[in-house]
């Protein structure tokens, strides 16, 4: 709205004890509400309808950013945003914390700056359109879909970063293709005992840590000795500090396999208090999947050569992510609830523990029954009542 201000209207008849007229001094304001904020200013002038146009032109400034608010800056284009902005701060987080993260996000980037019609577009030009024309570029490259979906999932990462940062206003949305191969080896008791007997140390004593806790493999190769507590639980704890998710920070009970495992470890190498459980001459400092590839290979190559003396059937070979998955999909068969599983697993998201949750039918009846049966809405007389319908209907 606009009023003016200047003529005290003292005169007669509501006329300006200055000029003796009306409205013929002063200058005219406007004020309005803007965002939860008062917005007054002169004008400067005189006249009403110079005035309303001043007032219509600053609430447009407002609403395009002009005034009192900053200037959105144009989107760069995505590879500099990656090698600026999300390289750097990659690298800085995962590098040494998480290598296999870091190594996925660079990955990713490396197949993203290839396809230069997605490297070279700007942020907020980047459409879920542009995203599956990549996808169809990198399937046309003969790449299994769980490849094309991991770069995805990179993508997707990247672009919700940019918008955390307000470097985008929007992310799009990104649509992951379908037929995906999953991990879903689970170990029969038989092959567990195959595997164990032929591996070699250390491979069988973490093969069997493994597949009576069913932590992540970095997990257990990163365990030290001063998250072990021999006196906690029936037979003490192993608590891992950090993995994959935040989720990943958890307590573990032992089982007696793991306790006489890590107990005889320990005591071998002289009962120290800290220090990493699995040494090795790399990097880290402590074992890696690289470092046991040739003895998990070797272990096959054994199991076969036996199953060809005995004329039986050989293992077909897995990975040793499998031991967690065989884990899980045991711990679920058993009765156990997702709430519980996803505890134990150090998984983020209950939807994740679903999937090595199946209850059965009867499990299913039990919980109903547990309930003590439905009467909410019903008298006592309902099931009485029931019945004579039911007579009724079979007469």
């Amino acid at each position: 709205m606009i009023y003016k201000r200047g003529c005290d209207r003292k005169g007669p008849n509501a006329t300006c004890g200055r000029c003796g007229e009306r409205g013929s001094c002063g200058v005219y304001w406007y004020k309005f509400m803007w965002q939860g904020r008062l917005i007054r200013e002169s004008t400067m002038q005189g006249n009403d309808k110079v005035a309303r146009n001043m007032e219509s032109a600053h609430r447009t400034s407002l609403a395009k950013g002009e005034v009192g608010i900053r200037e959105r800056k144009p989107a760069p284009i995505l590879s500099d945003f990656l090698s600026g902005r999300f390289e750097p701060w990659a690298k800085a987080r995962f590098e040494r914390n998480v290598p296999k993260t870091w190594l996925w996000y660079r990955t990713a980037m490396r197949a993203i700056l290839k396809y230069k019609p997605l490297a070279s577009a700007p942020l907020d030009e980047i459409t879920s359109e542009r995203i599956a024309e990549f996808a169809a570029h990198r399937q046309s490259l003969k790449m299994q879909v769980s490849s094309v979906n991991n770069v995805q999932r990179a993508l997707r990462r990247m672009l919700r970063l940019a918008v955390e940062w307000g470097v985008l206003e929007v992310a799009p949305r990104i649509k992951m293709l379908s037929g995906e191969r999953r991990r879903e080896r689970v170990i029969t008791q038989d092959e567990e005992a195959k595997y164990l007997a032929a591996a070699p140390e250390p491979l069988a004593s973490i093969a069997a840590v493994l597949a009576d806790t069913g932590m992540r493999p970095e997990e257990c190769f990163r365990l030290c000795w001063e998250a072990i507590t021999w006196v906690n639980g029936r037979h003490g704890t192993l608590f891992v500090t950090r993995g994959k998710t935040a989720a990943a920070r958890r307590v573990l009970p032992m089982t007696p396999r793991v306790r006489a495992v890590l107990e005889s470890r320990w005591e071998a190498a002289g009962k120290p208090e800290e220090g990493l459980i699995w040494p090795a001459p790399t990097r880290s400092g402590h074992v890696e999947g690289s470092s046991l590839r040739k003895q998990h290979s070797k272990s096959f190559l054994l199991i076969a050569d036996e199953a060809a003396k005995n004329n039986s059937k050989p293992v077909r070979p897995f990975v040793l992510y499998s031991f967690r998955h065989t884990f899980l999909t045991r711990l679920g068969e058993s009765g156990c609830d997702v709430w519980t599983l996803a505890r134990i697993a150090g998984h983020s998201a209950i939807g994740i523990s679903a999937r090595y949750v199946h209850p059965s039918e009867d499990a299913m009846f039990a919980a109903m029954s547990r309930l003590g049966g439905h009467k909410i809405g019903h008298s006592e007389e309902s099931p009485l009542r029931a019945e004579g319908i039911q007579r009724q209907l079979t007469q």
